[in-house]
């Protein structure tokens, strides 16, 4: 039994050290650029892959990504005992100037989206093919709602970036 929670304890420990060094080494932000020219935004704009321009030949972005700082990680739970791990990343479109408004409820946002991700893994959204097409739409689709309760109709989508499964 104890060699079984040894590699468990072995990969907590590497992402949390991995992710504390991350965070701590990460750049600082680049600040914005003045341009002297303002573009308005309208808040019911398509996303930026559906945005046109501005009549100039210049493509009006109406979007930004948002990567949140840490990793999730999700126990898989088979007959009472952890069996696995899910380890996920995920970021964040939001309509322009709403990045402040994410990295500021990230704890709450945080807490419910490993909410939303425990109750996948309970219903056996991790199991098997959990790669699957339809099984990450619906995936996707209950963190977007999610984050549209904390943050309002300024999100977008909820991307998962990276995602990995270890059986133990």
């Amino acid at each position: 039994m104890l060699g079984k929670i040894i590699p468990v304890l072995l990969a907590l420990i590497g992402l949390a050290g991995g992710g504390a060094a991350g965070y701590f080494l990460r750049p600082p932000p680049a600040p914005a650029e003045e341009t002297g020219e303002c573009v308005p935004v309208d808040p019911h704009a398509a996303p930026a892959e559906d945005a046109h321009g501005d009549g100039h030949g210049n493509e009006v972005t109406t979007s930004e990504f948002v990567k949140l700082n840490n990793q999730f990680i999700v126990p898989l739970v088979t007959e009472g005992r952890v069996s696995g791990l899910v380890i996920l990343s995920l970021s964040l479109e939001v309509r322009v100037g709403e990045t402040e408004a994410v990295y500021r409820a990230e704890p709450k946002l945080r807490d419910a989206f490993l909410q939303v991700l425990f109750d996948h893994a309970n219903a056996g959204g991790f199991r098997g093919v959990f790669t699957g097409s339809a099984n990450m739409d619906l995936l996707r689709k209950a963190l977007t709602e999610t984050a549209r309760e904390i943050l309002g109709p300024g999100v977008i989508a909820v991307l998962v970036s990276d995602i990995v499964r270890q059986d133990s």
